[in-house]
């Protein structure tokens, strides 16, 4: 076993602390690094970690109803904050439990400490009860994993985790505990410090002037420019350097789903997002540029279609913290290896005496794009999702945080909702967990108790982890939930009308003989208000046009969590749509 750097001498400004079990110094290591909550449940392999947080008043400790749910609830919270989430599970099933919310934040780029309990050390390897290899299998996932087997290296993987966690391109890490490191006595030496040996670990990536320089010129020499940025410019806090930076080049802007809210949405140069449902006039924008510069984003097959193709006449210049993600997917002319919040903020000092090319008749071309083919609907009888996310976006002017599941109701979401400032779309984009709605939406509350935080979310989504209800009412955590309720997995639903001749397999969730509908509200299929005040959480049902902005305000005034089931036709689809690994002219309009 590697003997631990136990010494003071090993770490300049350290502070010795007083003699405590390892379970102590976890939670002692957690108040320093500034957690104020952590999502847990317990088991026997993370008993004592939840005994030495009940000896707290530091830390508020939330019990979901399932290690998911307080996995997403985490990823909630760091999403709406920018902090590191925190969740802790126990052993085996309890780990095992976390690893979407783990894939889900290495895919967006998230950071989350996620801590669990082992089995004891002298049983690691011999198929113990309730013992899994956590270390091993999460490897692909995650940022870094630590076992830890000397209770003397607890500080140090503490503070480095949570440096890690939130530096450089963020992302999640494991801490996986043996019972019996929890258990030994020792006296902690916690550093004030942490030290890497490369720049990467560090989070230091910040590209000089000379490699900035070459951007500026390439905007001065093209006639049709664009900005795609995407995730990168939320996670390092370059909203206002974009906006000044697009403002004084005059370059248009369309964001990624991650990149939401990125660039306010209201804004004239503002393109909205684009992608496979994405603004058509985003999407031809980039197909028709012939200089794009994209920031904090990486290409993902979802924006960019057949590859081969994506803006096949542009000069592309990539900037981004992660030089692993250069010419991954796409070939480009100029990658930039360079923090973007700092690579914006140059670019704006180097560009004081520049002068915006002549674009002019670009812009008009993107307007006239934007009269022709706006994001819009058919207007019916019944209540139609995307009607349902313009009355919110209408009621609350704006002002809310919104957390989604993963299908149909997502993609309205973020057509239908506009969003001017960043961390209020919260959404599993690169990953795609269904679930992720309300338990982040709890997150997302306790994060920010004085915003109001609607998880707009599907029927199939939201069943996943319904039971966080009781979480929502047990803890006093006033998260909505409007489930856009068409009683059919949507979007695979979608897929099947589009390209499998609408055979259903098996994408109906309720009676296929009695199918729900707002025309059949015998053949509902759960009773989602029932379910809701089972939990002790108020619920309501509408199917009338009449009662829908009534309805919201309700939700919005309750006093506590609260269900709306809006009741919507399946017949409804997510356009615009570019089908998987085709390109804009493949685009589906209606």
């Amino acid at each position: 076993m590697k003997k631990a750097r136990t010494s003071p001498a090993a770490f300049p400004k350290a502070e010795i602390g007083r003699e405590m079990k390892g379970s102590d110094a976890v939670v002692e290591c957690l108040i320093r690094e500034g957690v104020d909550v952590i999502f847990a449940y317990p088991g026997g392999a993370s008993q004592e970690l939840h005994q030495a947080l009940a000896r707290t008043d530091k830390i508020r400790t939330i019990l979901p109803r399932h290690e998911q749910g307080g996995s997403f609830a985490a990823e909630g919270y760091a999403r709406a904050t920018g902090k590191v989430g925190v969740c802790m599970a126990t052993s085996g099933p309890g780990a095992t439990n976390l690893v979407s919310a783990i894939a889900d934040a290495y895919m967006d780029s998230i950071p989350l400490v996620a801590i669990t309990g082992q089995v004891y050390s002298k049983y690691i390897g011999k198929m113990a009860f309730q013992e899994t290899d956590f270390y091993g299998m999460t490897l692909p996932i995650v940022k870094h994993s630590y076992l830890v087997m000397n209770v003397h290296d607890l500080p140090r993987i503490f503070k480095e985790a949570f440096h890690l966690a939130r530096s450089g391109r963020p992302g999640p890490v494991i801490i996986d505990l043996p019972k019996d490191v929890q258990q030994a006595k020792f006296q902690p030496v916690y550093p004030a410090t942490v030290e890497f040996r490369n720049a990467y670990a560090a989070g230091v990536q910040t590209a000089a002037d000379d490699q900035l320089s070459p951007v500026l010129a390439l905007i001065a020499e093209a006639k049709r420019p664009v900005l795609y940025v995407g995730g990168g410019i939320i996670s390092s806090g370059a909203h206002a350097e974009l906006k000044a930076f697009a403002e004084k080049t005059n370059v248009p802007v369309a964001t990624t789903l991650m990149g939401l809210g990125g660039f306010p949405e209201s804004h004239p140069l503002s393109m909205q997002w684009f992608g496979m449902h994405g603004a058509a006039y985003g999407n031809w924008a980039v197909d028709q540029c012939d200089l794009l510069i994209c920031v904090g984003a990486r290409f993902d097959d979802r924006i960019t279609g057949d590859t081969g193709k994506f803006a096949a006449h542009a000069k592309i210049v990539h900037i981004d913290i992660d030089a692993s993600e250069h010419n991954k997917n796409k070939r480009v002319l100029l990658p930039i290896v360079s923090d973007v919040r700092h690579a914006l903020t140059r670019l704006n000092a180097l560009a004081v005496k520049f002068k915006a090319p002549d674009t002019a008749a670009w812009h008009a071309q993107i307007a006239t794009w934007k009269r022709e083919q706006p994001f819009g609907y058919e207007q019916s009888k019944h209540i139609v999702p995307q009607e349902a996310v313009a009355a919110l976006y209408e009621l609350t002017k704006g002002d809310a945080i919104i957390t989604t599941g993963v299908g149909q109701h997502q993609m309205w979401a973020a057509q239908f909702y506009r969003f001017d400032e960043p961390r209020r779309y919260i959404s599993s984009l690169g990953l795609g967990a269904m679930g992720f709605g309300y338990p982040a939406a709890l997150g997302a509350k306790v994060a920010c108790p004085n915003k109001q935080v609607i998880d707009i979310d599907g029927d199939g989504s939201f069943m996943m982890n319904i039971q966080e209800l009781a979480t929502a009412h047990i803890e006093n955590i006033a998260a909505k939930a409007m489930i856009l309720n068409n009683q059919h997995l949507g979007m695979v639903m979608q897929w099947e009308d589009r390209f499998y001749g609408s055979v259903r397999g098996n994408t109906i969730l309720g009676d296929e003989s009695n199918v729900g509908s707002p025309d059949n509200l015998g053949g509902l299929y759960p009773d989602f208000v029932k379910i809701a005040e089972g939990f002790g959480v108020k619920g309501r049902r509408i199917h009338k046009k009449s009662d829908l902005k009534a309805a919201i305000q309700e939700m919005l005034d309750f006093d506590g969590p609260y269900v709306l089931d809006v009741i919507v036709p399946y017949t409804e689809h997510v356009l615009p749509m570019i089908p998987a690994g085709k390109t804009v002219k493949d685009m589906i309009l209606k």
